[in-house]
């Protein structure tokens, strides 16, 4: 029988130091695509030997996070393992999967947000659409991209199914970087009307054509000029 007043095994320094590494990249401290402090630095303010931070390093780097490039640095390259994964193993390279990927999630989030539609959720999912209008408007590609990213992520926050959510959230990163790569201003207006058909179709609580039109806008993309030059 094991005893529980027994002696407790301590973490191992190396894991102790990833996972100081790993707040840091959760945090935001070391923002994704920034290059982090070079080993000597790290070992020097964590106290630790040089060999201890790069087997925490390395760690990182096996799981996606980071990515070390010889002779510039480490970089952050994922927030969370999911997309730490998708990005280490070019996973994401084929936007064509991505976009496909997307239309399976946000369908089955419009479908389950027209079941129980609510007024803070459609009032949401306005107001975001009128600053994505707003975003063309101006022409601020980082803001129109940003807010774009809001309303699809909108979308799956409207489903009300935390678990679907947090899927999205784990491979949020690939599907910005889909939507970076198929935004353009000006826009093809069949896409933005694609978006106001998804938002009214969960406004009048009908889930197949909630789906329906949420695929349709991810179709609509596909065929965007933007994406096929891709």
């Amino acid at each position: 029988m094991v005893s529980l007043n027994g002696p407790v095994r301590q973490v191992p320094l190396v894991l102790q130091v990833s996972e100081q590494f790993r707040a840091q990249i959760e945090s935001g401290a070391w923002p994704r695509g920034s290059r982090i402090p070079g080993e000597n630095q790290l070992a020097t303010e964590l106290g630790v030997s040089r060999g201890t931070v790069r087997e925490a390093l390395r760690s990182l780097s096996l799981t996606g996070l980071l990515e070390p490039r010889v002779g510039d640095g480490t970089y952050v390259r994922a927030t969370n393992e999911i997309s730490g994964v998708l990005v280490r193993d070019d996973l994401s390279a084929s936007l064509t999967h991505v976009l496909d990927a997307r239309a399976g999630i946000e369908a089955a989030a419009a479908r389950l947000a027209a079941q129980h539609p609510d007024a803070e959720s459609i009032a949401a999912l306005s107001e975001v659409l009128e600053r994505r209008a707003a975003a063309l408007e101006s022409g601020d590609m980082d803001e129109f991209v940003a807010v774009d990213t809001d309303f699809h992520r909108g979308v799956v926050v409207a489903s009300g199914n935390p678990l679907l959510l947090r899927l999205y959230d784990a491979i949020a990163e690939v599907l910005a970087e889909s939507i970076h790569q198929t935004a353009s201003i000006p826009e093809d207006h069949r896409i933005l009307d694609a978006h106001v058909v998804v938002l009214e179709a969960i406004r009048a609580g009908d889930p197949e054509a909630a789906s329906q039109a949420s695929y349709a806008l991810i179709e609509t993309i596909k065929q965007s000029p933007s994406a096929s030059s891709i």
